[in-house]
């Protein structure tokens, strides 16, 4: 095996547990967590579906469904080239921010979700704690990623 077989056999493997994470924590098919790993570091970073395809072994339908799933979720633009016919994708660098807000306005929302369980419960005390606990979570994780600021500044990416 040479050495950009073997590199190649090393991207593939991070693409795959790329895969697996995607699947476990975003309920995403595997195959939409092999495209995410590959545009998260394929090179150039913009792709044809013709070179995501073959790098991740999917068929042209699977391909189409999942880049559709990854665009709708923020992860993924679609491009075209001027007197081109080609879609190219690509992975924005602001991708993960996105999502991220995205996961904390849910957090939010469920926070909401809670409190207005705890004002429909009324004086169960029963049913308020375990709301209340939901609520807690929900409301600590929620401040906890709103009020820390991201590790980097919009002008230094």
């Amino acid at each position: 095996m040479s050495r950009s077989d073997s590199e190649r056999e090393r991207v593939l493997e991070w693409v795959e547990q790329v895969a697996m994470f995607c699947t476990a924590e975003y309920g995403v098919p595997p195959i939409a967590g092999r495209i995410l790993g590959w545009l998260m570091i394929c090179d150039p970073a913009e792709q044809s579906a013709e070179q995501i395809a073959a790098a991740v072994g999917a068929s042209r339908a699977s391909l189409a469904t999942n880049m559709r799933v990854l665009t709708d979720a923020g992860f993924i633009r679609r491009r075209t080239k001027p007197g081109e016919r080609t879609n190219y994708y690509r992975m924005d660098d602001d991708a993960w921010e996105t999502v991220v807000r995205r996961r904390v306005a849910s957090l939010a929302a469920f926070r909401d979700v809670t409190a207005a369980g705890m004002e429909l419960a009324g004086t169960d005390t029963t049913r308020v704690r375990r709301l209340r606990t939901a609520h807690e979570v929900y409301d600590w994780m929620t401040k906890r990623l709103t009020e820390e600021p991201l590790p980097f500044r919009k002008d230094e990416k």
